[in-house]
């Protein structure tokens, strides 16, 4: 994949030179198909008939897997799927964001708790972690770990992806700062340390998700924002930062909650105006959100989240193509195709359907 250098618009105010990706360019949003037999494993360790070190071996072939769907398809920046991440699929995909990570970290001790996480339910909850001490920007989070692990299998770019301050802090129970303004600036020190660390490692895209935005207030997203562009300091010149915005993609099937297709965060303003102050290359949300971004993008670059996870029919490229057309307004330059959030509760065959269903619509656009 060719990556291309800042472009410059007119109008637009000089940058450091940015890395790009190429026009319509594909890229996924990180978590691939988890396969139902991940319960079953996990429930296998729990009792001493399977040891960690086999669920381990689990994660990694079924990451090949993942990475082997992407590049069959034709993705350009691909991801190791997050499989290392979770050992299954309940309370997907923050399982994956967010206990991962809490459990790393010495300042999150002690059991979690249930946290309801939406207003559309109260019956639907998150395990959350509690803060009871200050988090150190010492904490290695694996980051680097895994993108050697997902280089080593592909000749693709790598991305590796991370949770944002705001998700991290918003949905922890909070019995140490008072204030999660202050959260957040602690968690992304350690995020700029392990950024740090992984573009010292050759690593040139990370993402960074925050599906919570909507839901907060304007306050507590300029917070998030500050928090966010201290963590990513400095890294313009070195790796292309990609900012995550979704409106929830909890649901997993009817075992769980039965909520498929719906969005869980998505009360409240959408706050395009603060998103685009983050000092990211590039912001990947869903399709029918990108209208918002038409005031105040400037030299961004908008991956149109064209392909619908929370459809379980894998659309056309047709489909897709139109939907980012729908977006006149967009550059062709700035056009990023991707996914709406993960894939992590489809079928394997339609997360392989929707990958390419992406490539078949760049195709389509760059023949037009």
């Amino acid at each position: 994949m060719g990556v291309e250098n800042q472009s410059k618009r007119a109008g637009a105010r000089p940058q450091a030179l940015m890395l790009r990706y190429p026009i319509f360019g594909t890229t996924v949003i990180g978590a691939h198909s988890v396969p139902d037999w991940f319960e079953a494993l996990d429930r296998l360790v729990a009792v001493g008939q399977l040891s960690m070190g086999s669920m381990a071996d689990a994660q990694f072939r079924v990451s090949q897997g993942a990475i082997l769907d992407q590049e069959i398809a034709g993705i350009d920046v691909v991801t190791g799927g997050e499989m290392h991440r979770r050992t299954h699929n309940r309370h997907s995909p923050p399982n994956a964001m967010l206990n991962y990570f809490w459990q790393k970290i010495p300042a999150f001790q002690g059991p979690t708790k249930p946290k309801p996480i939406t207003k559309h339910d109260p019956d639907v909850f998150h395990p959350a972690a509690v803060c009871k001490d200050r988090i150190l920007d010492s904490v290695d989070l694996g980051l680097v770990d895994e993108f050697k692990t997902v280089s080593a299998l592909t000749r693709k770019p790598v991305k590796v992806t991370m949770t944002g301050p705001h998700m991290l802090a918003k949905v922890a129970y909070d019995e140490y700062y008072g204030d999660t303004a202050r959260m957040m600036n602690d968690l992304a020190k350690l995020l700029r340390r392990n950024f740090k660390l992984l573009t010292d490692a050759g690593c040139q895209f990370i993402q960074i998700d925050e599906p919570l935005f909507t839901m907060a207030d304007d306050q507590e997203v300029q917070s998030a924002v500050d928090a966010i562009n201290l963590a990513i300091e400095g890294l313009s010149d070195k790796a292309h930062v990609s900012m995550h915005i979704c409106q929830g993609n909890y649901a997993v099937g009817k075992e769980y909650d039965g909520q498929i297709g719906h969005r869980y965060f998505d009360t409240g303003r959408y706050k395009a105006d603060l998103i685009c102050k983050i000092d990211c290359a590039s912001l990947l949300v869903e399709y029918d959100m990108a209208h918002h971004y038409e005031p105040h993008l400037k030299n961004k670059q908008l991956g149109v989240g064209a392909v619908d996870v929370q459809d379980p029919k894998v659309e056309s490229g047709e489909t897709v193509a139109g939907r980012i057309r729908a977006q006149r307004w967009l550059d062709r330059e700035q056009t990023v195709v991707t996914s709406s959030c993960g894939f992590n509760h489809l079928p394997r065959a339609v997360a392989a359907g929707k990958l390419r269903a992406m490539t078949e619509a760049k195709r389509i656009l760059i023949g037009h």
